[in-house]
């Protein structure tokens, strides 16, 4: 390192969100940093230490063994810097920023809207983004900050909590009924028209768990697009699965066979570890945390 030259902050700041981000893009959300911004501060903290301190992989950014050796010190320096910021300022940071949510289309659509809104009064400094989709955004490649799961991830650098059982059940429309009567048992529903999965065999595997064998066949209407699926059971074509949250929304609808017992959902809440400490993060997760269990607990 030329001795004539001291990093600044800046650059140690940029160093720390790389690393523990593992990508220029997250760390550049970190702190609201442009990427080029970025990858220009770790090319001039590479050029003033005279080291390499990132290599590129499959994942993004590895740190190398001589960022290895820097990280330890570089978080003691953000530490004291933080408070000394504080004490000069007297009072907490408040936590600002993007913050971005994966969802279930299902969730994204009828559970996370008054969360999201309640979220956005209770820190209005922070922003949301909210990625509705039922692929498995990769928290470890930073594409989310946060998730909603109905799974728990198994990955070792994902933190995670469980929420509690999203519950579900048979429905039907209420235009349904009307047409074709209420079944009274499991039997009688057998008899009845349903709205199955398509390429999904899911809820053909629940049915046999109730020792009902059933194929593809057996559902006259079928769809693996959980929305749509959901419209088509509102729209009176058949008897099919569905979770409480949604069917309370939707006065058309109605419980049957409420008797039977499907299995529940789990939800989890999963966040990088990476991120686990970031302010806005933080803020965000336990809110949403909050909202989540209230949904779960009214079924």
């Amino acid at each position: 390192m030329d001795k004539t030259q001291t990093p600044d902050w800046a650059l140690w700041q940029s160093f720390l969100a790389v690393a523990e981000t593992g990508s220029l893009s997250a760390g550049a959300r970190v702190l609201g940093l442009s990427q080029p911004t970025l990858g220009r501060h770790i090319r001039q903290l590479e050029g003033t230490l005279g080291l390499t301190l990132f290599a590129r992989n499959a994942r993004g950014l590895a740190t190398t063994e001589a960022a290895e050796a820097l990280l330890e010190p570089a978080r003691a320096m953000a530490q004291a810097a933080a408070r000394l910021s504080l004490a000069a300022s007297g009072q907490s940071v408040t936590p600002r920023g993007t913050v971005r949510i994966t969802a279930s289309v299902m969730m994204a659509q009828h559970a996370l809207p008054p969360i999201l809104r309640d979220i956005r009064h209770a820190a209005p400094e922070i922003e949301l983004e909210l990625v509705a989709s039922d692929a498995s955004e990769n928290l470890l490649f930073h594409e989310a900050d946060i998730a909603v799961r109905m799974y728990r991830p198994t990955q070792l650098d994902i933190a995670t909590r469980h929420i509690g059982d999203m519950a579900l059940g048979l429905f039907a429309a209420e235009s349904y009924v009307a047409r074709r009567g209420l079944p009274r048992t499991i039997e009688e529903a057998m008899a009845h028209e349903w709205v199955g999965y398509d390429k999904s065999d899911l809820i053909l595997r629940g049915m046999r768990g109730f020792g009902l064998e059933v194929e593809r066949s057996f559902f006259q209407t079928r769809c693996d697009h959980h929305p749509a699926y959901w419209e088509l059971v509102r729209a009176g074509l058949g008897i099919g699965a569905g979770q409480h949250f949604a069917a309370r929304r939707c006065p058309d609808v109605r419980a049957i066979l409420p008797e039977v017992e499907i299995p529940p959902l789990p939800v989890w809440l999963s966040v990088p570890q990476s991120l686990r400490r970031s302010p806005r993060v933080r803020r965000v997760y336990d809110l949403l945390s909050e909202g989540l269990a209230e949904v779960v607990e009214r079924g």
